[in-house]
């Protein structure tokens, strides 16, 4: 028989929105080696770029305020997306923790009907030797 309960993290995914994904997966690139990379590189190119066209036109000049500018914006769009990100996994690590609560519960449960009946068969065997022994005093 197959077991068609989904657990906490499948119902989680399915239950995300578009956006939220989306915020997901722009938080987990932002939060790479490979686009510090990617975006040194393009620091680099930028900045060489406007050295080599120094004899022409530098379409940004030292400091490079554009590039600075362009920084700032992806920073003023980068926060509030790293946030939501953050905010879904806190939900993420609620939903986990509930999860292993009802677990534990269900565990203690089972653990304490697993002693009555242990204590049951105990005594069981306990009255057994008993009667056995008392078969034994009277022969």
């Amino acid at each position: 028989m197959i077991n068609n309960k989904k657990n906490w993290h499948q119902r989680h995914s399915e239950e995300m929105s578009f956006g939220q994904r989306l915020a997901d997966s722009v938080a987990t690139g932002m939060g790479s080696w490979r686009f510090i990379i990617i975006q040194t590189v393009i620091v680099a190119i930028w900045m060489i770029l406007n050295v080599v066209l120094y004899v022409y036109d530098r379409w940004d000049p030292y400091p490079y305020i554009l590039l600075n500018l362009l920084f700032s914006t992806q920073a003023a769009y980068a926060a509030p997306i790293i946030m939501m990100a953050q905010n879904r996994q806190n939900e993420r690590d609620r939903a986990q923790a509930d999860e292993d609560f009802r677990t534990n519960v269900e565990a203690k449960k089972e653990i304490e009907e697993l002693q009555v009946r242990l204590n049951a068969i105990e005594i069981d065997k306990l009255d057994k030797i008993i009667t056995i022994l008392e078969k034994m005093d009277k022969k």
